[in-house]
C-alpha cells in the first residue's frame, strides 16, 4: 500500500519542524528517494511503514534522521566565483585592517554541507593573505546533518567533486591524492572546524564572528524561519562584521538588522546595531 497524501503532508511538516526546510509534499518521488535508505535502517517494510513508526514512536533520533535525509546538501569548491572575488578584494582587506591589533579572525560558514565552502575560504586566505599565517584564524562550518559534518571533517573528496570549481593549481598545491580520492592538506584542515548546528536554534558561542557566509540555504526556508535566522546571525556578528548571502537571496526580511551594500557585482550586508540588540 502506498503512502497517502496526508502521509506526505506529515513528512513535510516534520522536516520543517526539525530543520526549517520547506519541502513541498507534492514532491513524492523526492521523499521516496531520499528516505529509502532510512526505511531499511528503521526496519520498516516501505515508506508507509516508516511514516507509521514516526507517528507512533515520536522518536527524536528518528525524526532528526528524516530531516537530515531531506536536507539539500548541494555545494562545490568556490561555488559562484563573484562572492569570492568580493571577499578577496573588498571584505577581507577591510577585516584584516580592522583586526590588525588583535590579529584574530572568526569566519562562519553556515549550512556548510560537506565542507567545500570552508576549505575554499581557507585556500583564499592562504593564497592571498600570507600575513594571516601569524594570526589566530578559525573558519567554523556548521550543518544540520551529522553525516555531512563527518564528511567535511575527513576532508576527502572524489574526482567529480574535485572537478567542480577547483582550479588545477590549487588542487596540486593543497590536496594529496590517495587512490580515487583527494585529501585536503593538514594546513587547510588546521584552519577549519566543523560541527552540527541548527540555524534556527541559538548557540552558546561567546565570541562574535567577523564574517558570516549564509549562501543558498534561505531559499528553502519559510519567511518566519528566515526572520529567525537573520536575528540569530545578527546576534553572532561583530559590530563591524559582514554577511554574504547567495546570489539569489536578499535580506529583505530584516532591513532593521542589516544594511545592503553592492560591490563586485554582489550584494553584501553589514549589521545595524544602535538599539537593535535590546529589541531582540
Amino acid at each position: 500500500m502506498a503512502c497517502s497524501d496526508s502521509d506526505y503532508v506529515y513528512l513535510g511538516k516534520l522536516v520543517q519542524a526539525q530543520s526549517a526546510n520547506v519541502v513541498d509534499p507534492a514532491r513524492k518521488t523526492l521523499f521516496e528517494s531520499r528516505l529509502q535508505p532510512l526505511v531499511r535502517v528503521a526496519g520498516a517494510a516501505n515508506l508507509e511503514g516508516l511514516v507509521g513508526l514516526l507517528r507512533e514512536s515520536r522518536s527524536a533520533p528518528l525524526h532528526r534522521a528524516v530531516a537530515e535525509a531531506m536536507t539539500i546538501n548541494e555545494t562545490s569548491f568556490f561555488r559562484d566565483v563573484k562572492p569570492f572575488d568580493l571577499l578577496r578584494d573588498e571584505v577581507l582587506p577591510q577585516l584584516i585592517e580592522q583586526r590588525s591589533a588583535e590579529r584574530r579572525l572568526r569566519i562562519w560558514s553556515a549550512a556548510s554541507s560537506t565542507g567545500q565552502e570552508a576549505y575554499s575560504l581557507a585556500m583564499l586566505l592562504v593564497e592571498h593573505f600570507p600575513q594571516l599565517a601569524r594570526w589566530d584564524v578559525r573558519i567554523i562550518g556548521t550543518d544540520l546533518s551529522r553525516e555531512v559534518i563527518e564528511y567535511a571533517r575527513r576532508g576527502r573528496y572524489r574526482r567529480l567533486e574535485m572537478n567542480r570549481g577547483l582550479p588545477a593549481k590549487l588542487l596540486v598545491k593543497h590536496f594529496r591524492r590517495d587512490e580515487d580520492e583527494w585529501e585536503v592538506s593538514e594546513g587547510l584542515k588546521a584552519l577549519c572546524e566543523f560541527e552540527v548546528g541548527n540555524l534556527c536554534v541559538p548557540s552558546v558561542r561567546t565570541f562574535a564572528f567577523d564574517l558570516v557566509l549564509l549562501r543558498n540555504v534561505l531559499l528553502y526556508f519559510s519567511k518566519p524561519d528566515r526572520t529567525a535566522v537573520f536575528r540569530e546571525v545578527h546576534r553572532k556578528l561583530s559590530s563591524r562584521g559582514f554577511l554574504v548571502l547567495g546570489n539569489a537571496e536578499q535580506a529583505e526580511d530584516s532591513t532593521e538588522l542589516f544594511r545592503a551594500e553592492f560591490s563586485k557585482d554582489c550584494y553584501f550586508y553589514r549589521p545595524i546595531f544602535d538599539e537593535v540588540r535590546n529589541r531582540i
